[in-house]
């Protein structure tokens, strides 16, 4: 603790060292060095002529496809279509810092009051000095800063390798949404696969270009996600007591060996000392998994709906895309660690099916495309609009109960 400020002689912490009031938790520099460590004990090749030729004719097919299945317009075309796994790092870290930012304030909030709580036992412990949980908390916040940021960064790392493009994670973290592949990872993913290239790539690139229009179409889309994370952070709580009893207990059985910190490490990753959720986290949690859900959902729809009579290999991209994500989806394990949220390749399989139905019983199945689009895409507009994971089940229904009629004399 003495890089943070603690000077056991003294009896105090000097809280000037760990940051004044304002200073972000999660530092993008802390975040970008873990996640750059970690692409180190891999490869990163740099994107040469030909990959960008063949990424940019990837994204331009993509664009003239999806044009006729979505109402949501391209945006200005970026010249640097192709990334190298360092470049997704270094352009996605600021999305993340302010994404997972209010689930860490919400540790270190529940950590302060604990303190607060403990201020006779801290000050004992330090040598009697009235007030040192005070002194303590920029020093814990400034190390849990340091700790979660770390473990993201490291996250973002594993994503890197992973990703095929810019928006392969599914979540709004760009200010500015472009469309961009990782010829490297796209390459990795098709190993294999008896499936030509330009297939391979046309397809990756479809998922990209679906993603960054919805991205760019829906700006609040960010800030809801960030909501809903932030309300699952304020219900953070650490019962000291409880945590003593399971640790005990673990201690008796043989299950945890305090003396051993990879012990301690497995027994926190299993869940030992995982708080239970108040109903207001649940809530929150539950809206997350839907929207992730729904976001998965509707560019596996909109990637159906345009390559279905183009692609002759889109069954099988589908079937491996779907295998590999159920087999190892760095995103979704991302979240679990954060926030325990699991999200079902089910529940992604169902959000698909409800945009086409919704995308059919408004007009797409009886010829009236530009109807069943324009129904579909305008649940984008607002959180209101979008079903919870109850209404996914009867998209007649939803829509029934959510859509105002144009004759509306007979509620006079």
């Amino acid at each position: 603790m003495s890089g943070f400020g603690f000077f056991p002689n003294d009896g105090f912490f000097n809280a000037g060292t760990a940051g004044g009031p304002g200073t972000p938790m999660l530092q993008p520099v802390v975040m970008r060095d873990a996640a750059r460590a970690f692409l180190a004990t891999h490869s990163d090749l740099p994107v040469g002529q030909d990959d960008a030729r063949k990424a940019k004719e990837a994204i331009d097919i993509a664009n003239t496809w999806i044009e006729s299945f979505t109402q949501f317009p391209a945006t200005v075309s970026n010249s640097d279509v192709a990334w190298t796994r360092r470049d997704w790092i270094d352009q996605s870290v600021n999305g993340w810092q302010k994404l997972v930012e209010p689930l860490a304030e919400g540790m270190v909030d529940a950590l302060g009051k604990v303190l607060k709580e403990m201020g006779p036992e801290v000050e004992e412990a330090t040598g009697g000095i009235p007030g040192t949980e005070a002194g303590f908390l920029p020093v814990m916040r400034s190390f849990m800063g340091q700790l979660i940021a770390t473990q993201l960064g490291q996250s973002i790392g594993t994503l890197s390798i992973s990703l095929t493009g810019s928006q392969d994670a599914a979540i709004p973290l760009f200010e500015k949404s472009g469309a961009h592949l990782i010829p490297q990872n796209i390459a990795t993913w098709g190993e294999g696969l008896e499936i030509p290239e330009q297939e391979i790539a046309i397809y990756m690139a479809l998922r990209e270009v679906a993603a960054q229009r919805l991205f760019a179409h829906t700006p609040w889309l960010a800030g809801y996600i960030r909501e809903l994370i932030q309300s699952f952070g304020s219900g953070i709580t650490v019962d000291i007591e409880a945590i003593q009893r399971q640790a005990e207990s673990a201690m008796s059985s043989g299950e945890l060996d305090i003396n051993n910190p990879e012990s301690i490490t497995l027994a926190i990753n299993q869940g030992m000392f995982q708080p239970e959720q108040s109903p207001a986290q649940s809530a929150a949690l539950a809206k997350l998994e839907t929207t992730f859900a729904l976001i998965e959902g509707w560019i596996d729809h909109i990637t159906q709906l345009s390559a279905s009579d183009r692609l002759p290999s889109l069954a099988a991209l589908q079937e491996s895309y779907r295998r590999a994500r159920i087999e190892s989806a760095p995103t979704q394990q991302l979240f679990a660690m954060l926030l325990g949220l699991h999200i079902s390749p089910r529940l992604t399989r169902e959000c698909s099916q409800f945009w086409s139905e919704i995308y059919s019983i408004s007009g797409g199945a009886k010829g009236n495309i530009e109807s069943g689009i324009e129904v579909r895409d305008h649940r984008w507009e607002d959180s209101a609009l979008l079903p919870t994971a109850l209404e996914l089940h009867d998209p007649a229904a939803f829509l029934a109960s959510t859509t105002v009629p144009d004759d509306l004399s007979g509620l006079i």
